[in-house]
């Protein structure tokens, strides 16, 4: 829209002494022509614009000139910049780096040195270690879904192992426990549903829009969707000491020690495939105390993983 482009255009001369109209006209994909007319409106609105000469010329605000920088103190700054920066990481867009210039501007010269001292106290970054490319796919893809109200059509593998197509209407992404998901109403289901970006396969967007539907709070509870996924089980664990610093990143620090130096743990996790392998994921530094029927299916697949690699 012309409004924002203005408003960014303004926002990047209060950042910078001069710039030339064609480098404005590259990042804004308009003709130079068009910055031209930007530069003109925006100085009819009173804002003072000079245009310097020569070959380090270019467009600038007249000098002394600001625009109020009450509205946050850098503190805010520091946090939303911050969060905005890990965001970033995860889903390059150029209204990212516009939106950094306009906050930047709020501060003076003093204030934004201790802002860029404490930015890089705190860095945020969100992205998995693992798949990185495929993930930023995803989201850039289903963002824009989102935003115009497309359906998208992909091949979905849930926890069973079993494979469906499906056509959801999308409307969240959420980052939780380091992993993506999208939230979705699922037209094979005819419910709203989560779907685990890593496990949609083959997805496409594609020109059917739909209307958004009026989503209830209940709807929008995600944290009884993680809470009833499979069949929630208590667990006893007995962990060997050597397994402390894993352990209390899983677990937190309210871990029991015995006098051996083992660790006891009580959790209460769903009960599927990917509880089993979590189990075995500690090798033999775990032990299931209870409940028995999960113990005897680790031993059985323990088991199984040692005759495959035995051979």
């Amino acid at each position: 829209m012309k409004l924002d482009r203005l408003l960014s255009i303004l926002m990047l001369l209060l950042r910078k002494d001069r710039v030339q109209a064609k480098e404005l006209a590259e990042k804004f994909e308009v003709s130079t022509r068009t910055i031209l007319r930007d530069i003109d409106a925006i100085n009819l609105a009173g804002i003072p614009i000079v245009t310097y000469q020569g070959v380090n010329g270019g467009i600038g605000i007249a000098e002394g000139y600001r625009l109020d920088r009450s509205i946050l103190t850098s503190d805010e700054m520091v946090s939303i910049i911050t969060s905005l920066k890990g965001m970033a990481r995860l889903i390059p867009e150029s209204q990212h780096e516009i939106l950094l210039e306009k906050l930047k501007n709020i501060l003076n010269l003093s204030q934004l040195e201790k802002l860029e001292s404490k930015t890089r106290q705190l860095i945020i970054d969100p992205s998995p270690w693992f798949n990185f490319e495929q993930i930023k796919e995803k989201l850039t893809d289903f963002k824009k879904a989102i935003e115009e109200h497309k359906e998208v059509l992909f091949c979905y593998l849930d926890p069973t192992g079993n494979e469906t197509e499906r056509r959801v209407e999308p409307y969240f992404l959420i980052l939780k426990g380091q992993n993506w998901y999208l939230y979705a109403f699922c037209h094979l289901r005819q419910d709203f549903r989560l779907f685990k970006l890593s496990r949609i396969k083959e997805f496409q967007v594609t020109n059917l829009l739909f209307e958004p539907r009026t989503i209830s709070e209940e709807q929008t509870f995600f944290n009884r969707e993680w809470q009833t996924t499979g069949n929630l089980v208590t667990l006893e664990l007995v962990f060997a000491k050597e397994m402390k610093s894993i352990v209390v990143e899983w677990f937190g620090e309210d871990v029991v020690e015995n006098q051996e130096g083992q660790l006891l743990v009580k959790t209460t996790l769903p009960e599927n495939n990917w509880l089993y392998g979590f189990i075995l994921s500690f090798g033999s530094g775990i032990e299931v105390i209870n409940p028995p029927h999960i113990r005897s299916i680790v031993a059985r697949i323990a088991k199984e993983i040692y005759e495959k690699h035995s051979l």
